[in-house]
């Protein structure tokens, strides 16, 4: 069973479904969001609402949260919980980009090359959101690639942790 509640984010950001098992937090995404289409279940107040939105509330007043809301992510592979992993190390107010993650990934497994197309769609399925900061990666070149959360979303989260956007670009 899945249980549901909306965070109301600050102006400028689209407001934010949390979703939880009961236990876990299992999936933060905008509302409206591509990622948002296929969610449903029971609107209830859960002890990890409250801890993820105290994390949001730091967050969103441009502070890096000291701790993290209990997660869960179900049914992973080992590729997509690396490409997690490496996302979680991505430095509050910094990018990498696909290619980057992809390097990192080659090198941990021994070989010559990895997929940076590969790599996105690990990030892009990713669940949670903001949490694990998918929008702290970039297309080569600066190209704002590809967010479920919306591209102005992505762009007012880099805004937020105080990244200069100046030469990121949408696709074209």
């Amino acid at each position: 069973m899945n249980y549901l509640r909306k965070y109301c984010t600050p102006k400028g950001f689209s407001d934010l479904i949390m979703v939880s098992n009961g236990t876990y937090l299992t999936g933060l995404c905008f509302e409206g969001s591509k990622d948002s289409e296929n969610i449903g279940g029971e609107e209830k107040d859960l002890p990890i609402f409250e801890d993820t939105a105290k994390w949001l509330d730091l967050y969103f007043q441009g502070k890096e949260p000291d701790f993290l809301p209990a997660y869960r992510i179900d049914y992973i592979s080992t590729f997509r919980k690396d490409v997690g992993d490496l996302m979680e190390r991505i430095p509050y107010g910094k990018t990498l980009t696909y290619g980057e993650l992809a390097q990192v990934i080659a090198r941990k497994r021994g070989i010559e090359k990895m997929s940076a197309q590969a790599v996105g769609n690990a990030v892009g399925a990713n669940p949670i959101c903001i949490i694990i900061p998918c929008h702290r990666v970039m297309g080569k070149d600066g190209n704002l690639t590809g967010y479920g959360g919306g591209l102005e979303n992505k762009l007012a989260l880099l805004k937020l942790e105080g990244i200069d956007t100046t030469n990121y670009h949408y696709p074209k």
